[in-house]
Order: C-alpha cells, then sequence, then structure tokens
C-alpha cells in the first residue's frame, strides 16, 4: 500500500458568488515532488491555503488526514507546528531586516531571561544558508539579494521550522534559467533526505523534468494525477487536462501585413537614475502597422529601461535621443503626454505598477483615460460600468462582475485587466513587457489571441519577454538588447532562414565592443 503523507478528501471552498474548489481529492506519497497544475483560477493556490490554515477549518468543506492523522488548522502557525510550511509565489521576506532575522521572525532564538541570542541565530542561519546553497553572510540585508536567492532564504526559513512537507506556489516565476536550475537542484537535493514538496507551477518544462507525480485541476475540480516518474507523460497530455482541449499550437496563426512606420526610435540614452552608468546606450529600432517587434535581452541587459524611458520618460534620467509617431518627432515629457501621443505601456509587474489592487475591475480599466468618461470633472459612472463590461466580455476576463476586486483575480485575469486598460487609451503602439509571465498556457494562448486581434486592426506591438520561443512564436521581427545596445535585428521568418533560440542568444550576450 502507498504511504501517503497527506490525504486531502473532497474539499469543498466557496467564496460569495463563486465555488472555488468543488469535491477536490489530493493524496501525496511521502518523500516525493509532487506537482499541481491548472489554468488560472483553477483553485491551486485556494487548495494550498485550505492546507495550510490561511483558510481555517471551518470555513470549508471536506476532510485533512496528515501523516495518518485528520487534521483541523486554525491557521497557519497550527500547520508549521506539524511541519507543513507553505512558500507564497509574492515572497513574505522584510527587506530592511538581515537573512537571520527574516529566518528566524517570530521563531526567535532566545537566551537567558527570554532575550534574543544573536550569536545562535546567526550562527544556526548561516548553517541552514550552507543547506541551500547561498554563500552570503547571516547578517546581511535581504533587500540585497536578488530574487532567486530571496526564494533560497523562504526555503531556509521553512528548513529551520522541521519542515516534513513544503509547499512552493510557482517558485520559479520572477526567476532566470540559472537561478531556476539551482532552485529544482536543491528540491532534488530535499527529495533525497526525505521531505516531501508539493510544487505550484506554470512551467511544464521544469514539471516534467522534475516532478514524481503531477495533479491537474480544473475550474476547482480534480482532472486526474499523472505519473511522471516513468516517462511516458508528455507536456501536451498536462495541456489537455487543464484546458479540456488539446491546443493545436501554442501560438495562434497570424498573417503578417505590416503597414507604414508608426514608432520610430533613433540613438535614445538613458543613465541609472542614481549610478553613474548608461544602462540605454545609442539604441535605434523602429514597429509598423500590423506588425509584433520583439525585445529580446537577458537579465540587465536594458529591456525595461528602454521601454519605462520611452514611455513618458518614466525612468532614468540624462535621457536622450528622438521617438518618431507617424514620421514626426514628439516630445513625451511625462506619462500623459505619451497617452496623448499614441503610446501605451503595460507593465512586467502588474501587482505593483500595473493594477490598483484594492479597487475593482470597473476602476481599474478607466484609470488611464478617465478623460474619455469625465464632463466638468465628474466621471460618468455608467459609461464607466459600460466600458468595463464590454472588456470583460470581450477580453474573456473570469469575474462575476466588473465590481469584483482585482486583487482576488487570478494572475492571467490580472493581466487581462492591465490590457483592458491601456486599450481603452485607443494607442497606435502598445508596448508589452513580459506579458504572459506567472499566467498558464491556457490564458497565454488567449494573450496571444489579443495581439493578433490588435495587429489586425492596424495597431503596432511591442512585446519584451525572457521566453526566446514565445518571441518566436508571435513576432514578426526580433531586436537584440545586450548592455544596453541592440546588438542586432533579425526577421523570424525569412526566406533565407529567420531568427532561432540559438542566433538570438549569440547576439544577446555580446559585449560592448563586438556590439559597437
Amino acid at each position: 500500500m502507498d504511504d501517503y503523507i497527506l490525504e486531502m478528501r473532497s474539499i469543498t471552498k466557496t467564496f460569495p458568488g463563486v465555488k472555488a474548489l468543488e469535491d477536490v481529492t489530493l493524496a501525496v506519497r511521502r518523500g516525493e515532488i509532487h506537482a499541481i497544475c491548472g489554468e488560472n483560477g483553477a483553485g491551486k493556490s485556494t487548495l494550498m491555503k485550505v492546507l495550510s490554515g490561511v483558510y481555517p477549518a471551518g470555513s470549508y468543506d471536506g476532510e485533512i488526514v496528515y501523516d495518518g492523522e485528520p487534521v483541523r488548522f486554525g491557521g497557519i502557525r497550527d500547520s508549521e507546528h506539524v511541519g507543513i510550511v507553505i512558500i507564497h509565489q509574492e515572497l513574505a521576506l522584510v527587506p530592511y531586516l538581515s537573512i537571520a532575522e527574516n529566518i528566524f521572525l517570530g521563531n526567535e532564538r532566545t537566551g537567558r531571561g527570554g532575550l534574543i541570542d544573536w550569536n545562535r541565530a546567526n550562527s544556526d542561519a548561516d548553517e541552514l544558508l550552507r543547506q541551500v546553497g547561498l554563500r552570503e553572510r547571516s547578517v546581511t540585508p535581504v533587500g540585497q539579494l536578488g530574487v532567486g536567492k530571496q526564494q533560497l532564504v523562504e526555503i531556509a526559513k521553512a528548513l529551520s521550522k522541521n519542515v516534513k512537507l513544503l509547499i512552493l506556489d510557482e517558485p520559479t516565476a520572477a526567476l532566470n534559467d540559472n537561478d531556476s536550475a539551482h532552485l529544482l537542484n536543491l528540491l532534488r537535493d530535499l527529495r533525497e533526505r526525505g521531505i516531501t514538496c508539493i510544487m505550484i507551477s506554470h512551467k511544464l518544462n521544469e514539471i516534467t523534468a522534475i516532478a514524481d507525480r503531477v495533479t491537474v485541476i480544473r475550474d476547482g475540480r480534480t482532472v486526474e494525477t499523472l505519473e511522471l516518474a516513468a516517462g511516458e507523460v508528455t507536456q501536451e497530455r498536462i495541456i489537455r487536462g487543464m484546458v479540456g482541449r488539446d491546443l493545436e499550437s501554442y501560438y495562434p496563426d497570424r498573417e503578417s501585413h505590416p503597414g507604414e512606420e508608426v514608432l520610430r526610435v533613433e540613438d535614445w540614452t538613458v543613465w541609472h537614475p542614481t549610478q553613474e552608468r548608461k544602462v540605454v546606450d545609442g539604441a535605434s529600432f523602429s514597429v509598423r502597422a500590423g506588425e509584433v517587434v520583439g525585445i529580446a535581452g537577458l537579465m540587465g541587459a536594458g529591456r525595461t529601461e528602454l521601454a519605462m524611458s520611452i514611455f513618458g520618460r518614466s525612468y532614468g534620467r540624462n535621457i536622450d535621443g528622438r521617438v518618431f509617431m507617424h514620421g514626426k518627432q514628439i516630445k513625451s515629457r511625462n506619462v500623459a503626454e505619451a497617452i496623448d501621443n499614441g503610446i501605451a505601456y503595460a507593465t512586467e509587474d502588474r501587482k505593483k505598477y500595473g493594477l490598483n489592487l484594492i479597487e475593482d475591475i470597473r476602476r481599474n480599466v478607466s484609470a488611464a483615460a478617465l478623460g474619455k468618461l469625465s464632463r466638468r470633472g465628474w466621471v460618468n459612472g455608467n459609461e464607466e460600468t459600460k466600458v468595463a463590461e464590454e472588456s470583460r466580455r470581450s477580453m474573456n476576463i473570469k469575474a462575476p462582475t466588473v465590481m469584483s476586486v482585482v486583487g482576488k483575480l487570478s494572475g492571467g485575469n490580472q493581466q487581462k485587466v492591465v490590457l483592458s486598460k491601456w486599450l481603452y487609451t485607443d494607442p497606435d503602439v502598445l508596448i508589452l513587457d513580459e506579458p504572459t509571465r506567472g499566467i498558464d498556457v491556457g490564458a497565454k494562448y488567449e494573450i496571444y489571441t489579443i495581439i493578433n486581434r490588435l495587429v489586425a486592426a492596424g495597431k503596432a506591438v511591442v512585446v519584451i519577454s525572457s521566453e526566446l520561443p514565445e518571441l518566436l512564436g508571435i513576432c514578426d521581427r526580433i531586436y537584440t538588447l545586450s548592455a544596453g545596445r541592440i546588438t542586432g535585428e533579425v526577421p523570424v521568418r525569412s526566406a533565407g532562414g529567420g531568427a532561432t533560440q540559438e542566433n538570438l542568444m549569440e547576439l544577446m550576450t555580446q559585449d560592448k565592443e563586438q556590439a559597437a
């Protein structure tokens, strides 16, 4: 008989107007890496919040059996007490405190008289950092670490609580390839040490590489649990379970018929806001109507800095260069002027810069173009609701009403709200920065379809992405960026051979001398 560390039986969780989970069953074997897959809004994170006590016993129906015993957690401390630790996608670290202070926050190492024993705390933290492969000293402020290293601090924090079952929600969503590989190797090490891991992820290539089994959830219900160890489960099989159908292609077909030049940027240079260095160095590029242009570059190449500085100089200082719209030079000294000139920018960080998470869909959709809805300084609420409702339908935003709070939507639906906001400004050029980060394959396909719809209507679209297959799948041309400089322009489809991941990576890794 299989040795299960966890069984969740007939879990049902309802929010006002929405049944998030319905009769969900999950069984996790001791010492395995168990992946959970599903589209945004399928109920994955809700299920894990039920397990960890974020949603306490009594707020849901069903039974949880952990380590052979029925359990009822009244809060997250109860689950941590028995060795269940959850690491959320938004890391719960205090940037101004040291690594050691973060690891033992709420679980302090005390000495005589109840005072904190800092020598013991730092020594214990150093040992935990060694276990997760971090060389930083325990007294280093967490804010000085990159996202990948902060993720490792969270795992060290879990190890300090004698974790038996570790839950990771999208652990590699914001990590580069090297940090992701290090984290996956660490999970393999934890499995060897007997620690069971549950991993929620949209990155199917990582799941098929590391997981022992995968449970697929769709629309709040368990679809199936697949054995990956035999190597017989494909990404296509998982996708079929997630979306309920076969995706004929990851990228929808589109005919390319570029028209006149819409945006041209010449010799664009941007200096770092606080440091004496250029983050964008003499960049020039163009995009035409009905065209999708990609910008590829490694982390730190200057992609986001280039986009934000063009969009109303919202990043950097000592900005120099020229921007032309429809052949006429423009000056966008702030975001309002950029919008008036027909430029829109959807940020890579939708939670921090793209949305007001405590407001509803209606207010978010209208936020960038209130002038279109106002008269004598007053916003027409009926028109605002009508516009938001049209966006909800056309963008297939999954929410009961436009009065739904954006912060409670799934990542994919939040991204659709961001796009709706900028599309309502009716831009000629839409710059999309990592538009599919942290969303599932079904929602990605919908985003790609929206992009195709825009270019078919004559809009010009610029896509910044860390995923080269994505750029190759949706773009007409790709510019490569390295150390702030444009190092190449490659057509995606060409009679003489178009862009490939190999030739793009070669251009993306050129040093300054080669780029010059």
